[in-house]
């Protein structure tokens, strides 16, 4: 294996692109009472999407007990979705090991929710639904 190859699986993320969810349409869903909602958990200590199920920083152990807790009253294929949007994604703490829960476990509709800088520029400033 060569050396960029060892370094681009190194640096490969748990989820694929087509997982990144834009806001818009998660908001849209939300804001549409006859839409099928997916479980929306917040896995980070940034604020509260409106209907999403607080987790807390998925880089502490005990968090990262309750999201596996959570999940597995769940089926495989639910649609999840989970976000942070403490910082931007090369430095979050919390995604990785939540996604890859979701990806041990064998959940075949999950997302990300795509805050590529945090949640008050890329959801709250936008106006999008939070919980008050």
């Amino acid at each position: 294996m060569s050396v960029s190859m060892v370094v681009s699986a190194q640096n490969a993320e748990p989820w694929k692109a087509g997982q990144l969810l834009p806001p818009t349409i998660l908001s849209a869903v939300i804001n549409n009472p006859s839409a099928k909602h997916p479980l929306i958990i917040d896995i980070g200590p940034a604020g509260s999407i409106k209907e999403s199920v607080k987790i807390g920083p998925a880089d502490k152990k005990e968090n990262l007990k309750k999201l596996k807790q959570l999940l597995l009253k769940e089926n495989k294929d639910r649609e999840i979705v989970i976000y942070c949007g403490c910082c931007p994604y090369k430095n979050c703490p919390n995604i990785r090991p939540a996604f890859s829960l979701l990806n041990a476990l064998k959940f075949t509709n999950h997302k990300l929710l795509d805050l590529p800088h945090n949640l008050k520029v890329d959801w709250i400033d936008k106006g999008y639904p939070i919980n008050n």
